[in-house]
C-alpha cells in the first residue's frame, strides 16, 4: 500500500486552489469602454470604445451598440473612429461600419453622449461582426459572465445635477411613413373612379339602371294605354 507523504498532499491542494480560483475569475470584457467624464448626469461626455479583435482569420468590420437606458440614440453622436467607417442611429442604438479591418486590429471609436443617466452604472451591449460573418456578442449584464457587456461606472451626480430632458430631435415629430404621405382621394375623385371590369364609376352604372327602369315603365304604360283605346 502506497503512502502519500505531507508535501504531496500540499502540492495536491494547492493545485486544487489555484484550479477554482481560476474558475472564478470572471471573463475580461473584450469590448472597453471608458469617459473623459464618469459621473451621472454629466453633460456632453465622450465615451471611448475599444473592441479587441477576436479571430485569427478575419477582421471587425461593423460595431453594434444597443443604448442602456436614459440615453436615446438621438442623445449621441459621432466622434472619431477607423478611416472610412460610418455612424448610423438605430432604434435602440446605433451602428459604426466600414470596411474590414486588419486580421487582428482591434476596433477603437468614440462617440459624443449629450447626457449620461442617474445610475451607478451603464452597460453597453455590444456585438461586433467579422468580415466573414462571424458576430461576438458581449451583452451579459453580470460582469462574471462569459459574455460580459461592457459598462462604464459612474461617480454620483454632481450637486445641483438635473436631467436635461428629451433631446430637441427626440422630441420632433417623426418623418412620415409611405402610408401616410399617400395623398388621399378627394370626393370628386371617388366619384370618378373607374370599377374594374366596365371602366365606369359605380355611380354612373347606377344612372344607367336608373334610366333603364324608368324606359321599362315608359314602354308599360305605352302599351297598357294602346290596349285599352282598342277595346
Amino acid at each position: 500500500m502506497s503512502r502519500i507523504t505531507l508535501p504531496r498532499l500540499c502540492v495536491a491542494a494547492i493545485g486544487a486552489a489555484t484550479a477554482v480560483l481560476l474558475t472564478a475569475v470572471p471573463a475580461a470584457a473584450h469590448t472597453e469602454v471608458e469617459a473623459d467624464k464618469a459621473q451621472a448626469l454629466a453633460e456632453n461626455v465622450t465615451v471611448s470604445f475599444h473592441a479587441e479583435a477576436e479571430s485569427d482569420t478575419s477582421g471587425i468590420k461593423e460595431v453594434r451598440v444597443v443604448l442602456p437606458e436614459g440615453i436615446a440614440p438621438a442623445d449621441v453622436v459621432y466622434g472619431e473612429g477607423p478611416k472610412g467607417w460610418k455612424f448610423s442611429a438605430t432604434d435602440d442604438g446605433y451602428t459604426v461600419k466600414g470596411a474590414e479591418l486588419k486580421t487582428g486590429k482591434s476596433a477603437e471609436y468614440s462617440v459624443v453622449v449629450r447626457q449620461l443617466p442617474d445610475a451607478e452604472e451603464v452597460p453597453f451591449k455590444t456585438l461586433q461582426t467579422y468580415g466573414d460573418g462571424h458576430v461576438d456578442r458581449w451583452i451579459e449584464l453580470d460582469e462574471n459572465g462569459e459574455n460580459p457587456a461592457p459598462t462604464l461606472k459612474l461617480k454620483a451626480a454632481a450637486p445641483g445635477a438635473k436631467p436635461a430632458g428629451p433631446s430637441p430631435s427626440a422630441s420632433a415629430s417623426p418623418s412620415p411613413t409611405p402610408e401616410e404621405t399617400t395623398p388621399a382621394a378627394s370626393p370628386q375623385a371617388a366619384d370618378t373612379g373607374k370599377d374594374d371590369e366596365g371602366g365606369l364609376s359605380a355611380g354612373a352604372w347606377t344612372g344607367i339602371g336608373a334610366g333603364v327602369l324608368v324606359a321599362a315603365a315608359a314602354v308599360v304604360f305605352a302599351v297598357r294605354r294602346r290596349g285599352g283605346a282598342e277595346e
